[in-house]
């Protein structure tokens, strides 16, 4: 499109009110039964305000049904059930931005998509190096979103018009972007590895969540502790408290304590009462300033954060530190990291295992040049981890390099594109 986007400030049907009854969910199923075509999809969370990632509010539109949006927690309270939506709307392929967000939550509470099309996947399988639903609708219809509240906390009841907008227009152009990007796809001679790509989001985003090994060391900057065991007990042991107090009381953990401050209290390990008072942070209620309306919304937390008083902390800090050697955490073992991939760290790589490293450089050359001529970023050829993990070996002849990309969640199409060149270089 040419020229500056024109903004697109509410959906052109209205704005709808939540549908929060089973009376109106039973119309909505009927409603989108009777209508045709693919069903527009996106969900909000409150992700920084409550413990769960559970969806708050989703969001459809199918062409002769407008626009419907959802509370799915007062749906499940009534005890409607989704398997009637799913039957409404039988095999129609599912659009959705960035699926893999959302799929997760459409499948703890029952929803069965049958298709996808992901227009962030399609953008990016296009060249587009912005591929924000914004920057995405900007491109394609020349309309740019009013976007304001992304971040809000999507638990609140009742939601205000100005949430109810901004969630309306999250679906109401992916029909139409669905139909244009599908004719890039099939002029580019995408459109198949875009099918595979789908269907393998899809397949990811309704299958079962895989817990993280070890939970804790999420921590932001965990990796400062790397060579401080104690330190790394009492990040744990902190991260451990919070973790259990954050779902008890349904709130986000960071919301009760932050990262920032298990870190600092793990490399200072207050003995005493008069150190562990000078770490301001674990004795002072967690504060975020945004400049916004979200100040308000955190500001709901506060009763709930004041439970919470710093000597909880004190106790769990000291207990840590009363701990023997032998009961300190002990972290994944060897260069590769909890999931057993290859290391991320090209100084590793350079000055340890030089041989891998040239391998590595020359596989990285392969895809590179695929990449350009394609017109198709290189990351979405192959995973960067998968390509460290394939160069990871010091037998390559060995490597069968079709069977080991599809064992790392390769798609057809990727196979076929990449196997033949990359298994020359590696040898």
């Amino acid at each position: 499109m040419n020229g500056e986007p024109r903004l697109l400030s509410e959906p052109r049907g209205g704005i709808p009110d939540v549908i929060d009854t089973l009376a109106g969910f039973q119309r909505l199923c009927e409603d989108f039964s009777d209508a045709s075509g693919p069903v527009a999809a996106d969900a909000e969370r409150a992700s920084g305000f409550r413990y769960g990632h559970e969806d708050w509010l989703v969001q459809f539109k199918r062409d002769g049904a407008g626009i419907a949006l959802v509370d799915p927690i007062a749906i499940h309270e009534q005890g409607g059930l989704w398997s009637s939506f799913n039957g409404a709307v039988g095999d129609a392929t599912w659009i959705l931005h960035d699926a893999l967000q959302d799929l997760p939550g459409f499948a703890d509470v029952g929803m069965r998509p049958q298709a996808l099309f992901d227009t962030e996947i399609a953008a990016r399988l296009l060249g587009m190096h912005r591929f924000g639903l914004t920057a995405v609708t900007e491109r394609y219809l020349g309309i740019t979103l009013a976007k304001e509240h992304s971040a809000a906390d999507w638990s609140y009841r009742p939601l205000p018009r100005d949430w109810r907008n901004y969630a309306a227009l999250d679906v109401e152009l992916l029909i139409e972007l669905e139909r244009l990007m599908r004719e890039d796809l099939r002029a580019q001679g995408k459109i198949e590895w875009a099918r595979e790509e789908f269907a393998y989001a899809l397949d990811r985003g309704m299958s079962p969540r895989k817990p993280h090994p070890v939970p804790w060391m999420r921590i932001s900057h965990i990796t400062v502790l790397n060579h401080d065991p104690q330190g790394q007990a009492v990040a744990k042991a902190l991260w451990t408290e919070r973790d259990a107090l954050a779902r008890s009381y349904d709130i986000a953990p960071t919301l009760l304590l932050s990262d920032a401050a298990i870190i600092e209290a793990a490399r200072r390990k207050p003995h005493n009462a008069r150190e562990f008072r000078e770490i301001r942070s674990l004795n002072e209620r967690v504060r975020i300033r945004t400049g916004g309306e979200q100040d308000k919304m955190f500001e709901r937390y506060a009763p709930i954060q004041r439970r919470v008083k710093p000597s909880m902390w004190k106790g769990v800090i000291q207990r840590a530190l009363d701990e023997a050697p032998d009961e300190w955490p002990t972290m994944p073992a060897g260069d590769n990291d909890a999931r057993g991939n290859a290391p991320r760290s090209m100084r590793l790589w350079s000055s340890h295992h030089p041989e891998r490293f040239r391998r590595l450089q020359n596989v990285r050359k392969v895809i590179a040049q695929v990449s350009q001529d394609t017109h198709t970023p290189s990351d979405m050829l192959l995973k960067p981890q998968s390509v460290r993990n394939l160069c990871w070996t010091d037998d390559p002849q060995k490597r069968d390099v079709e069977g080991f990309l599809a064992d790392q969640g390769a798609r057809e199409w990727q196979i076929r594109l990449l196997a033949a060149s990359v298994s020359r270089v590696i040898m």
